[in-house]
This record gives structure tokens, C-alpha cells and sequence, in this order.
């Protein structure tokens, strides 16, 4: 009898001292849990810091994404980029994407026939051949003195696409 009576008194302060133990374990795990979100979150924090940086920096170079720099009215290397990252997507069958690449292209130099025949293509692999003979018109009426590796293609595919019969 006396034993129980000891083992009455004696269980409810094991058992709080159980759940002591227990609720400091969970609160570690859940103390580490918050350490690693917190250092992944300066990760980044000081991955968008550089990024902001390279911008300024870009910036203060006299160089704006997709707006021409220069006095011939074209940023080569804003087209040379977009129009590789415009062929990666449409090699790759995202047409969508390929075009938004192009058209930055086309920001960039909007005289370049290659830009153009670019932009063109996408629409046509998108089935909106309209906006394709639009553009495959402006490559192939390009007033220059000799007809250009880029004229003949575009000729070649509003030959192809039945032009004379689209607006």
C-alpha cells in the first residue's frame, strides 16, 4: 500500500519531467529546423545583393537590357544574346518562349534582318501564319542593294506559306 501511495506521488512529476524532456527535444529540432531556413534565406539574400550589383554596375556602364546603347540605333550584344536563347528554346519545341527571345532581338536591332526572318520563323512553328507573313514580308521588301541570304529565305517561305493568299 505504501508503495502505491509513493508511486502516486512520484508519477506525476516523472511524467512532467518526461514531457519536459520531450517538448525541449521537439523544440531543438524545430530550433535547427528554423537555423537552416534562416542561412538559406542569406543565401539568397546575398545572391540577390550581387545580382542588384551587376545591375548598378550594368547600369552606370550606360546599358539597359533591350534598349539600343549605341548611336547605329543597335545593342548587339542584348540581340546576339536573345537570339541564342531564343534558338536553345525553339531547338528545344517551346515556340512560345523562342519568340519573346526573338522579339527581344528585334528591340535590340530592329533594322536586322536575321532578327526579323527569327521572329517570322517562331510565328510560323506557333500556326499564326498571319504574323508570320507579316514579318517574313518586311525581311523579304527590305530595300537593299543586293538581295541577302535572309531576303531569299523569307521570299522562299511566303512561297511556301501561299502568301499571295493571306492579307
Amino acid at each position: 500500500m505504501r508503495n502505491r501511495k509513493l508511486i502516486a506521488r512520484a508519477l506525476p512529476p516523472l511524467a512532467a519531467a518526461l514531457a519536459a524532456i520531450l517538448l525541449t527535444r521537439c523544440g531543438d529540432s524545430q530550433i535547427e529546423a528554423n537555423k537552416q531556413l534562416v542561412q538559406q534565406q542569406q543565401t539568397q539574400i546575398e545572391q540577390m545583393q550581387q545580382q542588384i550589383e551587376a545591375l548598378k554596375a550594368g547600369q552606370a556602364a550606360g546599358y539597359t537590357p533591350g534598349v539600343a546603347s549605341n548611336s547605329t540605333g543597335c545593342d548587339k550584344g542584348v540581340e546576339t544574346t536573345a537570339t541564342q536563347r531564343g534558338g536553345e528554346r525553339f531547338a528545344a519545341g517551346d515556340f512560345g518562349k523562342a519568340l519573346g527571345y526573338y522579339q527581344d532581338a528585334l528591340t535590340a536591332c530592329p533594322t536586322d534582318e536575321r532578327a526579323e526572318l527569327n521572329v517570322a520563323r517562331a510565328y510560323e512553328a506557333l500556326g499564326d501564319n498571319a504574323s508570320a507573313v507579316k514579318h517574313y514580308r518586311k525581311v523579304a521588301n527590305a530595300n537593299t542593294v543586293t538581295v541577302s541570304n535572309a531576303q531569299t529565305q523569307a521570299q522562299d517561305a511566303l512561297v511556301r506559306l501561299q502568301a499571295s493568299r493571306l492579307p
